[in-house]
């Protein structure tokens, strides 16, 4: 976020703007996000114990499925985010 400095030009100082760019995070996205994590972890612990076929699994999950969705889901809500 832009911090709004006083220069001394002008009658005071300058209003910092955010641009909304449309993207809302909730609670479903914390936990999709959390749920991603928690995959990933249990895939790489997987991983060391050597399983071939569930470590995999696990980890393309987190990475190609849990966590972008989290990235990706919005809210329902009638808003367009402009």
């Amino acid at each position: 976020m832009a911090v709004a400095r006083n220069t001394g030009r002008g009658k005071g100082p300058r209003k910092a703007v955010e641009a909304d760019l449309g993207f809302s995070w909730g609670a479903l996205n914390s936990l999709l996000l959390g749920l991603g994590v928690l995959v990933l972890a249990a895939g790489y612990l997987a991983l060391s114990k050597g399983s071939t076929t569930l470590a995999p699994v696990l980890l393309v999950a987190g990475y190609c499925g849990l966590i972008p969705a989290s990235l990706l889901l919005r809210g329902r809500k009638d808003e367009t985010g402009e």
